[in-house]
């Protein structure tokens, strides 16, 4: 192990368990290809990363503060970071891992290694992708170019596909503090969360034709209709949290009332009836089912459960 690799973890506080994984790692020479950095915001995961990715980098250099602080600032030839953006038509729409950013991080890995012995593409907020960006990754993932190492950055293992994830060597964060351990939650706020909201008590008056005026108002637009189905995943994941134990953290806590008043009104099979439909959603548009077409499904199958 180089002389650096030992102090570079320095300022990953709270992560023992993390941190020896990644030191062993090192130590061996067991290095993976891929990685998925698992934990709440604010557990240190990108901080790790870079320290990680300092150690990776800097293997045999006799200057590791000066490499360091090369990652730090991003102007490391060898260490890219990949974050979310808006849509190009939108500069203020929502940030998202797009396919185009996958495409770009495979040109790159592409390439031989410009100082270092090998690359390494840090992927923070991978919990963004879009659904069709999983699919474009996996074959990255699945034939690994040469001297590349990835790391995904992300708040919850569900938030990935089980295909891209069984790929990666997972190092689990826990929360820096007991407080912390509430942004394991999804932010329940937001114009599409609280839009979809009102959709689900519109299911329960009008049935179907509010399922083919919310089809309609969708259209071909994949980013609305993943914000749908993963707020009804999110209602009914609420829904059985309530059910399980009144005093469980919401993510939509800012309507705790109606969530208990709705979970003591609907029978726990429909609760997690509805949640498999949610996952069955997810998978139809995976699979490139048209957005409107899966969550016109789900929607209907919500209606029947009273949802």
């Amino acid at each position: 192990m180089a002389p650096e690799a030992a102090d570079v973890f320095a300022g990953v506080r709270h992560q023992p368990q993390a941190v020896e994984q990644l030191r062993h790692a090192l130590s061996t020479g067991h290095v993976a290809h891929a990685y998925a950095f698992v934990g709440p915001a604010g557990s240190g995961r990108k901080a790790a990363a870079q320290a990680f990715a300092t150690a990776l980098v800097g293997r045999g250099s006799a200057a590791g503060a000066r490499v360091a602080e090369r990652v730090a600032r991003g102007a490391h030839p060898d260490v890219h970071l990949i974050e979310p953006t808006p849509p190009e038509s939108n500069p203020k729409g929502a940030l998202a891992l797009r396919v185009d950013s996958v495409r770009e991080l495979e040109r790159r890995a592409a390439l031989r290694p410009m100082e270092a012995a090998v690359k390494v593409f840090i992927v923070d907020g991978a919990d963004t992708m879009t659904l069709a960006t999983p699919q474009a990754f996996l074959k990255t993932l699945e034939e690994p170019p040469a001297a590349t190492v990835i790391i995904l950055i992300l708040s919850r293992p569900r938030a990935l596909p089980p295909t891209v994830l069984s790929r990666c060597q997972i190092v689990r964060f826990v929360p820096s503090t007991p407080e912390g351990a509430l942004a394991l939650l999804p932010d329940g706020r937001g114009e599409g969360r609280a839009a979809t909201l009102a959709l689900l008590a519109r299911l329960e008056k009008d049935g179907g034709s509010a399922v083919l005026a919310a089809g309609e108002a969708l259209g071909r637009d994949r980013e609305a209709a993943e914000v749908v189905v993963e707020t009804c995943w999110l209602w009914y994941r609420d829904l059985l949290a309530a059910h399980a134990h009144p005093g469980a953290p919401l993510v939509f806590a800012d309507r705790a009332d109606l969530v208990r008043e709705r979970a003591a009104a609907v029978r726990l099979d429909a609760i997690v009836s509805g949640l498999r439909a949610c996952r069955e959603a997810w998978e139809a548009m995976i699979g490139n089912v048209s957005p409107r077409l899966s969550v016109e499904v789900l929607l209907s199958r919500l209606a029947g459960r009273a949802a």
